[in-house]
């Protein structure tokens, strides 16, 4: 029988740490997905799912249809009081680990609507790891979001986050594309210019 040696000062062994790193690699690129989808966001996480954005490069392809097969919520739009539960026995059936990302201003907080009905944010019924503000996100936000919930997987991170919005540089007026361009289409000559 072969003993595993530890080193004098660490609590585990160097195989044990990287075996924990090798599987935390595959955890965050193997994220099977369900969308828990109530309101308008659901347009924005439809065109999240498109090939425009490849969530596949990602690890995040194909939702499941069942929430046993899935380790990714995305909890996307408005949660009422009365599908809260709903929500929570959702949440209670995914297998161990299990991350949620809350898609949208609504599900982060309430959004706009602030009444007895609406659920203030989905923190107060299951625990949510990364927070996607916006009304509805862009998709660059969601894919930050994505990239960093990634992130906290590989670290065994396991507080809340939130995305912060992007500083993306306003292109100047020589970099957009001329409308006549557009209406022709990419192979489209450059008008000349009048004298």
């Amino acid at each position: 029988m072969t003993e595993t040696r530890v080193f004098e000062g660490t609590e585990s062994g160097f195989a044990t740490t990287k075996f924990e790193a090798l599987l935390n690699w595959a955890k965050k690129y193997s994220l099977f997905q369900y969308p828990f989808v109530t309101a308008c966001c659901g347009m924005e996480f439809m065109s999240m799912a498109s090939p425009r954005f490849d969530m596949a490069r990602f690890g995040a392809e194909a939702p499941r249809f069942s929430p046993r097969q899935a380790d990714l919520l995305w909890v996307v739009g408005t949660i009422s009081q009365r599908q809260a539960p709903a929500l929570r026995r959702i949440y209670e059936q995914m297998a161990d680990p299990k991350w949620t990302l809350a898609f949208g201003t609504c599900a982060s907080c309430g959004g706009f609507y602030d009444n007895y009905t609406t659920l203030a944010g989905i923190d107060k019924v299951i625990p949510c790891d990364v927070y996607v503000p916006g009304c509805p996100p862009r998709p660059e936000a969601v894919l930050d979001g994505l990239l960093l919930l990634q992130d906290k997987i590989q670290r065994g991170d396991r507080t809340p986050a939130i995305v912060k919005p992007r500083t993306d540089p306003v292109p100047r007026a020589k970099e957009l594309v001329s409308t006549e361009r557009l209406r022709l289409g990419p192979r489209a000559v450059e008008p000349k210019s009048k004298p």
